[in-house]
Parts: structure tokens; C-alpha cells; sequence
């Protein structure tokens, strides 16, 4: 059985990302995977978490093990860390949190990119 449906916001951070994916696959000559990337967003991974907002991962069920990770985690406001989830779609790890009736996409990484930055990501 669904979930109720809620609504999707792409925040700041997560744009910001997708404008830097569009360069990292332009520089490996892979400029079909941003269309492809984009295309897979508007009709997969959008309506997936409408209808099903808590289908990623918490990312806390795989604790960062790095003292960075853990300090950039732990200057997160209270609870904001337990609500963060993961959702995997083809090579890209996006990240996000369903607050009330609305998930928030809050960043994306191609699996070669580097970690999250997440003080960047509560920024209002």
C-alpha cells in the first residue's frame, strides 16, 4: 500500500549540484548522461518519492566512518541527521528528507564524485 502522496522541492544545494554534474559529465565527453540524468528525475525518481517518500535508505543505517563526516553531521540542527535518506538511481546517490507532506531533495553525486558537503545543504 502507498504512502499519501506528498510534494517534491528541489532546494538550492541540489540545483547547485545538478549544475555541477552538467560540467563533471561534460568533462568526461558524457554529455547524453546529464539528458539521461535529468530525463530519469522527471520521470522516475520524482513521481517515486511522491507516492512513496521513505523508499531511500536512512543514510544513518551506514554511518560515515570519517571524523569530517561525523563532525559535519553532529553541527546538524537536532534531528536533522536522523531524517536524512538516501535514494540510488543508476549511478547517482541522491540525498534528501521528507519533512511533513514534503520531501526535500537536498544534493546528488555521480558515485565517482566525492562525499557530501552538508553544512551547505541547511542553508536557508
Amino acid at each position: 500500500m502507498s504512502e499519501p502522496r506528498v510534494e517534491v522541492e528541489l532546494t538550492a544545494s541540489f540545483i547547485e549540484r545538478l549544475e555541477s554534474l552538467e560540467t563533471f559529465l561534460a568533462e568526461a565527453d558524457a554529455f547524453e548522461a546529464y539528458n539521461k540524468l535529468l530525463d530519469g528525475l522527471r520521470r522516475t525518481v520524482i513521481p517515486n518519492l511522491r507516492r512513496f517518500p521513505r523508499i531511500g535508505r536512512r543514510y544513518l543505517d551506514q554511518p560515515p566512518q570519517s571524523i569530517e563526516a561525523m563532525t559535519q553531521l553532529a553541527a546538524l540542527p537536532p534531528g536533522a541527521a536522523d531524517a536524512l535518506r538516501v535514494y540510488l538511481r543508476d549511478d547517482y546517490l541522491i540525498l534528501y528528507t521528507l519533512t511533513g507532506s514534503t520531501v526535500h531533495l537536498l544534493s546528488i553525486r555521480h558515485h565517482r564524485q566525492l562525499s557530501f558537503a552538508f553544512a551547505k545543504l541547511w542553508e536557508p
